[in-house]
């Protein structure tokens, strides 16, 4: 896999939907703006900047592909082994966040205080309450790393499960 890692971490949905989402986009690229129009007419997404978010995350993921022409939806979409792998790898933030819960247990809280110190300055300095924004990010990551099966949560604390 790349070194790229995508910064854009949308809102917690289900493996289903993701794949559904890409379906909705051409074999044939498309514009982005069609395929975030095809993503939110054809999901429930509400907006076109939420589509683009998905849209970014799915390319992550290795579900749909950008070239010079725009997005597509890719033939063989990767089995559920490989957007667990695809996200811990591809998604920025990922991989800090499956470390701090692959020793104990933790909550969003003890998550974020973990990984604090490796938020990078340019990170911090993009949002007025990076705090706030990396909060609301490891809870979403933790979220999708559920979705992905990589940990479980019970009583508000992740744990990984491999």
């Amino acid at each position: 896999m790349s070194d790229l890692r995508y910064k854009i971490v949308p809102p917690v949905r289900t493996v289903r939907f993701l794949r559904a989402a890409a379906g909705t986009l051409p074999l044939v690229p498309g514009s982005v703006e069609d395929c975030c129009t095809r993503v939110r007419d054809g999901t429930a997404v509400t907006s076109r900047d939420e589509a683009r978010e998905y849209l970014t995350f799915m390319q992550a993921l290795a579900l749909v592909a950008e070239t010079d022409r725009g997005f597509h939806r890719v033939r063989d979409a990767p089995s559920g082994e490989e957007l667990a792998e695809a996200f811990r790898e591809r998604v920025f933030g990922a991989r800090e966040v499956l470390g701090c819960v692959a020793t104990e247990p933790r909550t969003p809280e003890a998550v974020f205080t973990a990984i604090r110190e490796e938020i990078p300055r340019w990170e911090r300095n993009r949002h007025e309450d990076w705090k706030t924004e990396w909060h609301e990010r490891g809870e979403r990551l933790l979220g999708w790393a559920e979705t992905f099966g990589l940990v479980s949560e019970a009583d508000g604390q992740y744990r990984a499960t491999h």
